[in-house]
């Protein structure tokens, strides 16, 4: 195994390497040497316990440096277009969720409904709003800032369930919250986007909600069928799916950013700080309001991920189906990244603050050890 040095040294030097092309008038090289940085530094993190979460998505941006600098491969492969393949790509990852998806642990879940309801009511209330307020306070342009209306939309993304569990929060809440708010998409993704963004761009409402449904309801279903018939035994199936979903959600990025690279340049910076924005407010507010109801922290912390991280990708496959890939799709593909790198900060830091209410419990069990 290379050791975590020998990456970080190699990453600097192609850093070094990248700066001096690009100071050199020589561009075209810079892709490459961006993506190979990316990769050094990603396979250096992965050496690193506490580092290792962001390792996926500094790969993300290895993909996306490539598809900024060098747009035209990755937009079509002779005459395919490869926007053609994000459907099936999210329909594999909706599957893959599905396949996660065990009655029983629904069961256990369902006997505190009152958080789930809450967690779902905050999730569709809090996001819609925030984006809504953000693309009127930025004045973009009517489809970008439709974008960002489309991503607060959103069900609760399936990285949520991963950063609750690294949070220490309530693991069980958070898939709960994540499947019922997934499930009611077919309904309120296009109702709060007819309400919030309605006169940006045009929702049909009947469409949205069929297209909200084959790429999310019926891959889930069939992923609990697979579930309940097939699960366990076959055993490499399994291990693949999560592999298959990461690679998925890399290539629906880099075809993204590839088709709206020249919308990217122009209102980059600033949409970037918008979706930030957006992100880091549904944490906050989400927390706070489990707060305000009296959670426990666990729950609260849930209540914070699963308000704060969006489901990117549907997001992504309703813009190409609303016919603004490089338009409307822009910022869901920037949050995606954005909520893996906030979304795993703030795992990790509360990952290190132990809940109360597990205080409570392993002590005890301490106590009856000495």
């Amino acid at each position: 195994m290379v050791p975590a040095k020998v990456y970080y040294a190699f990453s600097f030097l192609i850093l070094l390497g990248f700066i001096t092309v690009s100071a050199t008038g020589h561009p075209q090289w810079g892709g490459w040497l961006l993506m190979l940085f990316f990769i050094a530094l990603a396979m250096a993190f992965r050496q690193h316990p506490k580092l290792k979460g962001f390792s996926f998505t500094i790969m993300i941006f290895a993909a996306v440096s490539l598809a900024m600098y060098y747009p035209q491969y990755f937009v079509q492969v002779g005459d395919f277009k490869l926007s053609k393949l994000i459907i099936p790509l999210l329909q594999i990852i909706m599957f893959g969720m599905g396949s996660e998806l065990s009655m029983k642990e629904l069961a256990t879940v369902l006997k505190q409904p009152k958080t789930i309801i809450i967690g779902v009511i905050c999730h569709y209330t809090v996001m819609p709003l925030v984006g809504y307020i953000l693309a009127n306070t930025f004045n973009f342009p009517p489809e970008i800032a439709a974008g960002i209306i489309l991503v607060g939309c959103c069900p609760s993304g399936l990285a949520s369930n991963v950063m609750s569990y690294l949070a220490r929060a309530n693991l069980a809440l958070s898939i709960a919250i994540t499947t019922v708010s997934t499930l009611l998409a077919p309904v309120f993704t296009p109702l709060l986007m007819r309400l919030l963004a309605g006169r940006l761009v045009e929702v049909h409402f009947l469409d949205m909600a069929w297209d909200t449904t084959k790429v999310v309801l019926l891959p889930i279903i069939a992923g609990a069928l697979f579930h309940a018939l097939v699960r366990g035994k076959v055993k490499w199936l399994d291990s693949i799916m999560p592999l298959i979903s990461m690679i998925g959600i890399g290539l629906i990025i880099v075809v993204i950013t590839s088709a709206g690279h020249q919308s990217l340049l122009n209102v980059g910076l600033l949409l970037i700080v918008a979706v930030f924005i957006h992100n880091v407010s549904g944490y906050a507010l989400g927390y706070w309001l489990g707060r305000l109801m009296g959670f426990a922290e666990k729950d609260c912390r849930t209540i914070s991920l699963e308000v704060g991280m969006q489901n990117g990708g549907l997001a992504s496959g309703l813009a190409l189906l609303m016919g603004g890939l490089a338009t409307i799709g822009l910022a869901p593909a920037i949050f995606g990244p954005l909520m893996n790198i906030t979304g795993s900060s703030l795992a990790t830091w509360w990952h290190g603050k132990i809940p109360p209410e597990d205080l409570q419990v392993e002590a005890p069990a301490q106590h009856h050890h000495n």
